[in-house]
């Protein structure tokens, strides 16, 4: 793992989107893994500016989104899709067909979830994928308990993750208590992952995470394993790290040929 900690949450996003940006530079028909939430937002405010001043070309890319809750309609304003096309797709010169969402509405749900993992394979794998972290270690929706080898299927959310999504529905009754999100071993296999954590609130998961043991409690501990994982932190997400001065003199003091 690569530990990149840098002054605040904007800093470490423009850094994050600068390797999409050569990615994409250096492969235009590169398969994206993306996510959803707050963390995100300003990666893909950059990537949009990119796009537009830059000339950054998204017309090959193919994108894979982590997740979607089971049972609401794509237009649904909490909905994944409705997400997705207001932050980022609808500013960029995507392909809607290039743009894939778990289908939250699927008659059949482990053959909508067989089918997901089927087009990823087809597209050639993710080439790098985009993660946030939840308080308790969850990444993409595979709580605390879920398998590291797991594939795209239906999860049951805890109560911790219900109360941290609740302020998306203005009425509680609507939200689901399921979702379809890409396992952990889903994940795994992405060439490179880079993890955007901000904020004292995701400090402890963070330390858990990178210096604590592989365990299916701390989902994203899995990434210790991952040959081109790279964490990019505030200040605040990084400062339960026993070793982050090292990581920070790491960073520093990278060979230039090994520098993004």
């Amino acid at each position: 793992m690569e530990i990149i900690i840098q002054p605040d949450a904007d800093a470490a996003s423009l850094a994050g989107a600068a390797v999409i940006d050569a990615l994409i530079r250096r492969k235009p028909a590169a398969v994206l893994g993306l996510a959803t939430g707050s963390t995100p937002l300003t990666l893909y405010r950059e990537l949009i500016r990119r796009h537009r001043e830059e000339g950054l070309d998204f017309s090959r890319v193919t994108t894979f989104n982590l997740d979607e809750y089971l049972g609401l309609a794509p237009a649904h304003p909490a909905s994944y899709h409705f997400y997705m096309r207001e932050n980022f797709f609808h500013q960029v010169n995507l392909s809607a067909a290039r743009a894939h969402l778990p289908d939250g509405l699927a008659a059949d749900v482990p053959a909508a979830c067989r089918r997901y993992e089927e087009q990823i394979a087809a597209a050639g794998g993710i080439d790098l994928q985009v993660l946030g972290i939840g308080a308790d270690g969850h990444i993409g929706f595979n709580e605390p308990s879920s398998s590291l080898a797991s594939r795209t299927r239906v999860k049951t959310l805890t109560m911790e993750t219900l109360r941290d999504n609740a302020r998306h529905f203005t009425d509680p009754g609507e939200q689901p208590r399921h979702v379809i999100t890409m396992g952990v071993g889903t994940i795994m296999d992405a060439r490179t992952v880079l993890l955007f954590a901000f904020g004292p609130a995701k400090a402890r998961a963070v330390a858990a995470a990178v210096e604590g043991p592989v365990t299916a409690s701390v989902p994203a501990s899995a990434l210790q394993l991952h040959p081109r994982a790279v964490l990019f932190l505030d200040q605040a997400a990084a400062g339960d790290l026993r070793r982050r001065e090292y990581y920070r003199w790491v960073h520093e003091n990278k060979p230039d040929w090994q520098r993004f």
